[in-house]
């Protein structure tokens, strides 16, 4: 079974707003054993609509339409679903009186009837009440196929998918299970792990797939089965990435299920009562944001230090002036003297410091564009590993942030 999901609007085509409506629909569909053929997006233009709504009726049994559901003129979604289904606007009354409540509750300005046209509804529709707004998700079927019209508010479209069409297409489709499970592995390329696990890539069985999904330094190995037993899907999987451990064990971090590596981290610390300091400097403070997006990070991670300028790696993290002199900011010496430091000053079990040239230009440093070293301090001594992520700012950040991460676990 099949699913398209017609995002509607200017701000998404001209690049203002971001599209993570779609990826909610399309997980939330998946979980429920229905496969997104298509993501498409379309102008706020009756003609482009249309045909947009044509072409996904030819080709699948579910269409999920967000966007243009608004009170202005610019917003033509309902007009255009009544001339598509040949159909006509009714004013719906619960959907009025909803209305109605929110201005009276929630604002300051009085109700106008551009306002109360958003209880406007075609006749034929299944009306989805919206209880966090006021345009009201629309169910209409035709010839078997169903179109469903929701708001592109992502906090309100959210609550209508969670709480009214995913039940609906549960009652009104049988579905197979489409299980998705993903492996995480860092400190090896997709190429490399593709050697390792040929043979078992090749012997995988029809209804179970494969994906690589390499992101600067990690690759995540996905595995989607279907097939009408949920639990035997699960058993299956399961075995299957059981058997990748003898081949690619080293690398491995975990499940994305389970939670990314920094929550592995924490999970490790917090068991062993242990703490987490870090000194940045080329990182520029994006290592401490990923430790500290893991709710109960406080419990373990003790705090960071931005140290972007030369001074502050000699006056907070005690950094000796003429070793800097000497070997120079992006250098082993000095990434490990600063990931001391920082351990020392924030009195934590591990110290982690990133020193590098993020480029585009060399900057105080000699050093290559790319140019990274990492540093873990313990209560047994310090250690570094240079590297060098490329010539894009961007990535050499996050590369170097990902690679600290995965140092960091293996020496936890």
């Amino acid at each position: 079974m099949q699913a398209e999901i017609i995002t509607i609007g200017d701000e998404i085509l001209i690049g203002q707003i971001i599209d993570s409506n779609s990826a909610f629909i399309a997980k939330a569909l998946n979980r429920i054993g229905i496969s997104v053929y298509q993501i498409t997006s379309v102008q706020d233009d009756r003609q482009h609509i249309l045909q947009a709504f044509s072409d996904a009726e030819s080709r699948v049994d579910v269409v999920i339409v967000t966007g243009g559901l608004g009170p202005t003129k610019d917003d033509i979604t309902k007009h255009t679903l009544c001339e598509y289904f040949e159909d006509e606007l009714v004013q719906d009354r619960e959907v009025l009186e909803h209305v109605e409540w929110l201005f009276k509750q929630y604002i300051s300005s009085p109700i106008s009837e551009i306002n109360r046209r958003q209880a406007l509804v075609p006749s034929r529709c299944r009306v989805l009440k919206n209880h966090f707004g006021t345009a009201p998700g629309m169910w209409m079927e035709r010839n078997g196929k169903v179109f469903v019209s929701l708001p592109g508010v992502p906090y309100e479209m959210k609550a209508l998918i969670e709480n009214a069409v995913l039940p609906l297409l549960q009652d009104t489709y049988h579905r197979p299970f489409i299980l998705h499970k993903t492996m995480i592995t860092y400190g090896l390329g997709e190429s490399a792990i593709a050697n390792k696990i040929e043979a078992w890539e090749d012997a995988l069985p029809h209804h179970i797939k494969l994906a690589y999904l390499p992101n600067l330094g990690k690759v995540r190995l996905r595995l989607t089965a279907r097939g009408e037993d949920n639990e035997a899907l699960t058993e299956e999987v399961d075995r299957l990435f059981k058997a990748l451990y003898p081949m690619i064990g080293d690398y491995i971090v975990g499940f994305e299920e389970e939670g990314l590596v920094e929550a592995a981290i924490g999970a490790l610390l917090a068991e062993k009562k242990e703490t987490l300091a870090v000194a940045e400097s080329c990182t520029g403070g994006a290592l401490a944001a990923r430790i500290t997006s893991v709710p109960g990070a406080s419990r373990y991670f003790n705090g960071g230090i931005v140290s972007y300028a030369t001074k502050v790696k000699e006056e907070v993290l005690g950094v000796s002036a003429d070793l800097i002199k000497t070997h120079s900011v992006v250098s082993a010496v000095v990434a490990e003297a600063m990931a001391l430091g920082v351990r020392q000053h924030l009195g934590a079990t591990y110290g982690v410091a990133t020193t590098g040239n993020a480029g585009p230009e060399k900057g105080e440093s000699d050093a290559e564009v790319g140019t990274v070293f990492i540093a873990i301090a313990t209560e047994d001594g310090v250690f570094s590993e240079k590297f060098n992520f490329g010539n894009h700012r961007e990535k050499v950040v996050n590369r170097a942030v990902n690679k600290a991460l995965e140092m960091l676990r293996k020496e936890i």
